[in-house]
């Protein structure tokens, strides 16, 4: 029934239909629940997965009892004990019985897994060798944990926060009354056996877009994923749930500064690929004077933080570099699963590794980031 329904959403989105994304954060009520059964919830159709009492001694009984906080972070993104929270948080969601034949997986060994195909280019094959299981068995594994991400803490972890906090932080890198800064980032795919040519980007590879906005420390409070790689990033913005709260002014408080003579509410920051508007600001072009040389200097500065974000993203879940044989309804579900864990990284003062940097711009180098042309 679930693949029926996944291939009736596809159908819905054919003659770019799929323009539209996922605006997976803030979401409330049925509808939400509806569009991730849709995008490919896996609980209904999976099979049993289980566990090879003979291979369980190097996850038992090395990485658990043995791996110090420095082995748990290169491999796992996190120390061990946000891993185990991270775990009991996933808990009520990932549970399986055993039966008197076999054990099922374990939720931290389930988490694990998909942790660390996320983190690295391994293959499934690489990572089912690692911890004693079969290839598809990871396939579905990483699947349910994404799911699972997604539905317990995606509206708890991507959101907006205290806005007092965000424009303040802002601020004090020189842009007053900021809420956020955002951008889109284009993450590779295998070419989809659906309208394929729509998800060409201006690069010529495939590509799924994900558009996210930014607080002044650089986790994401709202994100959209989904649109094919053709699609301009004005284009994804104009159609996303964040763009019509911000136009019906129910997304930020009341909140106006007074600059010159003129009331200014509180704004996002946008490249020149986004629409100028009252409530959203992008740089000057064109011959400038000294002021509005110092306007986009300071635009930028902040602009940036969204930037670094998608790096560190990418740097710590390094799949996202890498095309993904997914299909399109299930890919949208493991970047939001993706933006989840930065957060909770980030918010754990989990520490980025230089090395994780180096490795990302190598996997990167095959991908150059489409062109940001503004659309007249």
């Amino acid at each position: 029934m679930l693949r029926n329904r996944a291939r009736r959403l596809r159908q819905r989105g054919e003659d770019m239909k799929s323009e539209s994304g996922t605006d997976l954060s803030q979401s409330t009520g049925p509808c939400a629940v509806d569009i991730m059964v849709a995008m490919g919830h896996v609980d209904a159709v999976e099979r049993r997965f289980w566990a090879r009492e003979t291979s369980t001694d190097w996850w038992d009984r090395i990485v658990l009892q043995v791996w110090d906080e420095s082995q748990w972070l290169r491999n796992f993104r996190m120390r061990k004990g946000t891993f185990l929270e991270l775990c009991e948080l996933l808990s009520p969601a990932l549970k399986r019985k055993d039966t008197r034949m076999r054990a099922a997986l374990t939720v931290q060994k389930r988490v694990a897994i998909a942790l660390w195909k996320l983190a690295t280019p391994d293959s499934y094959r690489s990572v089912a060798n690692h911890f004693g299981v079969g290839k598809s068995t990871v396939g579905v594994v990483v699947m349910q944990v994404a799911n699972a991400i997604v539905e317990v803490l995606l509206s708890k972890v991507v959101t907006l926060g205290n806005v007092e906090v965000i424009i303040d932080g802002f601020a004090a890198m020189g842009f007053p009354n900021c809420g956020g800064a955002i951008d889109g980032t284009h993450i590779p795919i295998l070419g989809p056996d659906h309208q394929a040519s729509q998800y060409i980007n201006r690069k010529g590879y495939f590509s799924m877009v994900l558009q996210a906005r930014v607080d002044h420390r650089g986790c994401f409070t709202n994100i959209n994923v989904g649109w094919p790689g053709k699609v301009h990033d004005a284009r994804v913005f104009r159609y996303s749930g964040l763009f019509r709260r911000l136009q019906e002014g129910i997304y930020f408080p009341d909140h106006k500064i007074t600059v010159g003579d003129v009331e200014m509410p509180i704004v996002i920051l946008g490249d020149p690929a986004y629409p100028l508007m009252p409530w959203l600001m992008k740089p000057y072009t064109g011959a400038l004077d000294s002021e509005k040389e110092l306007f986009n200097y300071r635009l930028s500065k902040c602009r940036m933080v969204v930037e670094c974000a998608f790096g560190r993203l990418k740097g710590r879940w390094r799949s996202l570099l890498t095309r993904s044989g997914l299909s399109e309804t299930n890919i949208p579900i493991v970047i939001a699963a993706c933006c989840v864990l930065h957060n909770l990284c980030e918010s754990k003062r989990e520490t980025f590794m230089v090395g994780w940097e180096v490795e990302a711009n190598r996997l990167a180098a095959d991908y150059a980031k489409p062109d940001s042309r503004a659309i007249r």
